[in-house]
Formats: C-alpha cells, sequence, structure tokens
C-alpha cells in the first residue's frame, strides 16, 4: 500500500517540495502581516491613499504591457525607475515623516532606552486637570471657542514657536480669559507643558483623514491633526455649538462629559506615572552598579 501511495506521488506529484518551517519564520510572517495592515489601515484616512490608488493602477498597466511585450512602454518604464521612485519620496514625504514619528512615540521605547532616563517628564498636577476641565465646560456654556493642547512625550517646539511665547500657570481663570472673543491671544491654540501655559495663538496641523465629518471645522480638524502627528491630547471647544471634544491618537472623542474628560486627563497622568517608576528602577539599578564597581 505504502509502496503504490509512493508510487502514485512520484508520477503526479514528481517536484512535491515541503519546506522547513521555524518558528522566527512563523514570527516573521506575524510581524510584516501586522505592519502591513497598520500602515494600510493609516495610509487610507489620508491623502495618500488616492495617490496609492493610482500608482497601483501605473503598476497594473505596466504589468499588462509586459504581457502584451510593449517594448517602448517597456523602455520608458525600466529608466524612469529611478525618477519614480524620488517623486514617491517627495509626494509621500509627509506621510513618511507621520509614520517615523508615530513609530517613535511608542511608550515602550521609553522605558527600555537608557538615555531616556536623564529625560524629564513633566507632569500636570490634579490642580492643572481640574482647571482644564472647569474652563473647558465653563467656555462651552457661552460657546466660546477654545484649543487646549496637552504635551506628552513628544515636544512640540515646532508648533510652540508658531505662538506667542507664555510662561504662566493652568488656572480656569487664566484659560477663560485666552480664549475670550477679541482679545490678542483668543486665535489659535495654546500648549500645556507640565503644570505651565508655554505658548498660545499657535498654529497646528490639518488633519488630511478623509472620513471627518462635515459639520467640523477648522478647530476640530487641527485637533484631529495635531493628534495625528503627536501623542498629545487636545481639548476643543466648539464655538457653534458648546460641545466639548477630545483628539487623541488620530481619533476624536465628539461631545464627551466631564467625567470622560477627566479620565482621559488621568489616563494621562497615570501613564506618566507609570514611565517615571520604569525611569527611577532604571537609575537605582545604575546607581547600585557603581557602588558595586566602587
Amino acid at each position: 500500500m505504502e509502496q503504490q501511495i509512493s508510487r502514485i506521488v512520484d508520477q503526479y506529484i514528481p517536484n512535491w517540495y515541503f519546506p522547513e518551517i521555524k518558528i522566527t519564520d512563523i514570527v516573521e510572517v506575524l510581524i510584516l502581516a501586522v505592519l502591513i495592515y497598520q500602515v494600510m489601515m493609516w495610509i487610507k484616512n489620508t491623502k495618500a491613499w488616492m495617490l496609492l490608488k493610482g500608482m497601483i493602477v501605473l503598476a497594473v498597466f505596466i504589468l499588462l504591457a509586459a504581457v502584451f511585450k510593449m517594448h517602448t512602454i517597456l523602455f520608458i518604464a525600466r529608466n524612469s525607475v529611478t525618477v519614480m521612485a524620488t517623486i514617491a519620496i517627495v509626494v509621500f514625504q509627509p506621510e513618511l515623516r507621520r509614520a517615523l514619528e508615530k513609530l517613535g512615540e511608542k511608550q515602550f521605547l521609553s522605558s527600555m532606552v537608557p538615555f531616556e532616563a536623564n529625560k524629564e517628564r513633566a507632569r500636570f498636577s490634579e490642580e492643572t486637570r481640574e482647571s482644564m476641565i472647569d474652563a473647558a465646560y465653563a467656555m462651552g456654556k457661552v460657546k466660546t471657542g477654545a484649543l487646549i493642547v496637552v504635551e506628552q512625550a513628544i515636544r512640540l517646539t515646532e508648533y510652540e514657536s508658531t505662538g506667542i511665547q507664555m510662561d504662566c500657570l493652568v488656572s480656569s481663570q487664566v484659560l477663560i480669559n485666552i480664549f475670550e472673543h477679541n482679545t490678542p491671544l483668543h486665535d489659535g491654540a495654546i500648549i500645556v507643558r507640565g503644570d505651565r501655559i508655554v505658548s498660545a495663538t499657535c498654529y497646528l496641523p490639518l488633519s488630511d483623514n478623509m472620513r471627518i465629518s462635515k459639520s467640523l471645522g477648522t478647530r476640530h480638524r487641527a485637533a484631529l491633526g495635531m493628534s495625528e502627528v503627536s501623542d498629545a491630547l487636545i481639548i476643543v471647544v466648539s464655538e457653534e455649538t458648546g460641545a466639548v471634544s477630545v483628539a487623541q491618537g488620530g481619533f476624536l472623542y465628539r461631545n464627551i462629559n466631564e467625567k470622560e474628560l477627566r479620565e482621559k486627563l488621568a489616563s494621562i497622568q497615570e501613564r506618566r506615572v507609570e514611565v517615571n517608576k520604569l525611569t527611577a528602577l532604571w537609575k537605582g539599578r545604575r546607581k547600585n552598579e557603581k557602588k558595586t564597581d566602587s
């Protein structure tokens, strides 16, 4: 019986090949699948999606030219590869930059890389948190538009420089006064670093997300755009409806209540505490190593 099966296999499947699969191969395939999926999902919400579809159409056209042996088109395609690669890098430059920024803002990097231990991490106090909550809903009641950027690990120096430099403690009275109509600082966003307002009237990047509701204005698009290029949490108060929303991680949470806003701000504090604990553990280990060496 076994000989018959072997003979059939040799007759009909003479070049049967079973590759040797290792655990590293499975892990590699899973990593590539996750990366490709994340890249595709990220690109789908930006203008790069339309550009990518155009490139796919061009690739299919060149493939058809190869099948039907259109030599002139193939000659042009072969000699345009370098130029097309350069053009793709230039066209996708904003998207590539955002992708690298997203990769660099992962929280596990800050706890594993030693040189991050010397970097000070501001942690805003409960008073600052409650002041931002009180000011947001006080301005919402009278429909005063506001845009408050709460900085986290990624320094927002690039956007801070677009506004007017400030250095004052966060309080509900100061926030309400800044965004009051017809005041010099009411237009644009403020950046909060730790317990202090460092800049006002800042310009933020607008989001390229094609799925944003048409009912949202420039203020909400700027909040969402800022959340796409950084790890900041952005509080936005609508001037039309008075609703309070939060943008974080490329998502916009609309019309949230005080409890939800408090939870989101508290989650930032908890994450910072966790990172600081890891940093403290690293510093303690380094001190112990020095004592042992001495």
